[in-house]
This record gives C-alpha cells, sequence and structure tokens, in this order.
C-alpha cells in the first residue's frame, strides 16, 4: 500500500498536470513565436534572428508567427488567451508600455493578461533630417525649428512609438514646436524623408542607415548614452547639447500570466545564451540591435515603471491613438 504522503502527492500530480509538465519537461513540443507586428520591421528581424538560436537551447523549435494591427494588441490578444505553459510566447516592442493608455475595450488587460520574461533587444532612435535641409547640427535645427514655430514636419514610425514620444522629449527639452507625421513604419519615413517629404524624422538607426549611408539623409544625433558603435561620427543628444533624451524602441519576451517561474526562467536562459552567440551578435550588429537580455524580476521592474511613466507622459503631451 502507498504511504498516505504519496498518494496526497500522486493526487496533487493529477490534479494539476499541466504545471507539472510544464515545470518538469518543458518544452514538450515547438513553441509559437507570435511577433506583434510586420514581417521585415525591426521586432520581427530581432525575432528571427534569435529563435533559431532559442531553439537549439530549448530542444524544440520556436515559429515566428506575424499578428499585425492595432498597435500591437492583436497579437497581444493572441498570446493573453493561450495556455500559461510557455509553448505560446508574445514578442512584443515599447507600445507594450503605452497601449494601456491609449487602447479601450480589450479583450484583455495589459497590466494582468502577461508574465514579463526579458528585455532581448534596443533599437537606437535618431533624428535625421533631410539632404538639402540648412541644419547640419542639432544646435543648427533647434534654431531652424525656434525660427519657424510648427513649420517642420517630422517623421516617427507611428504614433505613441518610441519615436513619437522621443519627438515629444525633443519638443519639451528644446522648447521647440515640430509637426508630427506619424507613419505606419519608420521604413516607410524614411523613405518620404529620402525624398523630401518630411523635414526630418524619429525612427530608428536601422531605418535611418540606408537612406543616410545614400546621401539622400543626414543623421544629426542618437538618443543613447554613448555613441553607437556603427556610426561613430554621430554624437549622442548629450554631446550635441541636449542631455535627457535618451529612448530606444526595444523587443521583448512575454509569457501568458499564470505561466510557471520555472519555464519563465528557462526562456529566459535561451534568449540570454542567444544573445552571446558570437553569430547572432553580428547579425543585430547589422541591424543595429544591442542585445540586453535582462532577467524575468528585472524586466517586470522595467515594465511597472516603464507603465506608469508613459502613463505620465501621454496624459500631460495628449497623446490619442491612431
Amino acid at each position: 500500500m502507498l504511504h498516505r504522503r504519496a498518494l496526497l502527492g500522486v493526487s496533487a500530480a493529477l490534479a494539476t498536470p499541466c504545471l507539472v509538465r510544464a515545470q518538469g519537461t518543458f518544452p514538450m513540443r515547438p513553441i509559437r513565436l507570435v511577433v506583434a507586428f510586420a514581417a521585415g520591421g525591426a521586432a520581427d528581424s530581432a525575432a528571427r534572428v534569435l529563435a533559431p538560436r532559442m531553439g537549439e537551447r530549448l530542444g524544440q523549435s520556436v515559429v515566428v508567427e506575424n499578428r499585425t494591427g492595432g498597435s500591437g494588441s492583436n497579437g497581444g490578444a493572441a498570446v493573453a488567451q493561450a495556455a500559461p505553459d510557455g509553448h505560446t510566447l508574445l514578442w512584443d516592442a515599447s507600445s507594450h508600455l503605452v497601449n494601456p493608455s491609449l487602447l479601450r475595450g480589450l479583450s484583455f488587460d495589459y497590466t494582468t493578461a502577461f508574465l514579463p520574461v526579458t528585455l532581448a533587444t534596443t533599437f537606437p532612435q535618431v533624428l535625421a533630417v533631410k539632404a538639402d535641409s540648412p541644419a547640419r547640427t542639432l544646435a543648427e535645427f533647434v534654431a531652424l525649428a525656434k525660427a519657424r514655430p510648427g513649420a517642420l514636419n517630422i517623421g516617427t514610425q507611428g504614433n505613441a512609438t518610441a519615436g513619437h514620444l522621443a519627438l515629444v522629449q525633443l519638443q519639451r527639452l528644446a522648447g521647440i514646436d515640430l509637426t508630427h507625421a506619424p507613419y505606419r513604419g519608420g521604413a516607410d519615413a524614411a523613405r518620404d524623408l529620402a525624398a523630401g517629404v518630411l523635414d526630418g524624422c524619429f525612427i530608428t538607426a536601422l531605418s535611418a542607415g540606408p537612406v543616410a549611408d545614400s546621401g539622400r539623409a543626414r543623421i544629426l544625433a542618437v538618443a543613447t548614452e554613448a555613441r553607437l558603435p556603427s556610426r561613430p561620427d554621430v554624437p549622442t543628444f548629450a554631446e550635441a547639447g541636449l542631455p535627457g533624451l535618451t529612448i530606444a524602441e526595444w523587443c521583448a519576451l512575454f509569457a501568458p500570466a499564470g505561466t510557471p517561474a520555472a519555464v519563465a526562467e528557462r526562456l529566459h536562459a535561451a534568449v540570454a545564451a542567444a544573445l552571446v552567440d558570437p553569430e547572432v551578435r553580428a547579425r543585430l550588429d547589422q541591424i543595429v540591435a544591442l542585445p540586453v537580455g535582462s532577467s524575468p524580476v528585472e524586466f517586470a521592474r522595467f515594465v511597472r515603471e516603464g507603465r506608469d511613466s508613459m502613463a505620465t507622459l501621454v496624459r500631460e503631451a495628449g497623446i490619442r491613438a491612431e
């Protein structure tokens, strides 16, 4: 006869099979990585660089699936209702922190539906101007904007994106008035910048790079604490005379709320291992993505604090959803 404690243990295991399997043998099948943005963009590119190495570490393939629309909320909805066993994950960006303050009528609550796993990479934001702009430095751009209040049209990768938030901060810190021109992505904004339709853009270095390298635009400053290794000639905003403007787009991994901590730790370990792989690092350099790999605890704190600060910025700047 089994000992009473053993019987209780068997009963508990039978009562919570998903939890036991997830903790003990995760993953049991291929992992579905839902990217909340379009194929070919910064978030998608980083996901496709990391997914194969994550799969090698986990012993199961990681299959990327794009769920676009709703400023990333369509992808969020697909994962929020998934089983919390680590086999369906969300690959999201900085809009994850802004959406709770902007979007209404969602089928899920951003603040409770997800378990933060790791902040994987960041994509630095840059201020670029069209090739024939009289502004060749940030100081000259600020002077031009002050001389022509509201006349300069500045594109971003979309409303309430990192580029838009950076633009709001630039106006506040410099005391200037710029006209925001939101696009559906940084590549679209860069294309109009190259054509001279826009006076400038606040977009990722990845999107601005090709048009700057071809001579059709000029990058004035990068919103990071240190200069980018790929563009050592471009000063930071602090170096250019405007300290306090550091903001980046980012990509991160989330699991459905209720996913066991042990599963989250395995997922974090897989991402962290991928980020130190030399081939992965080389490919991230090509798309101007900076590796991070924060722990679940660190990332959870980042999400809490970031959501609060974004809510304040959205309210004070009067930002609205498209």
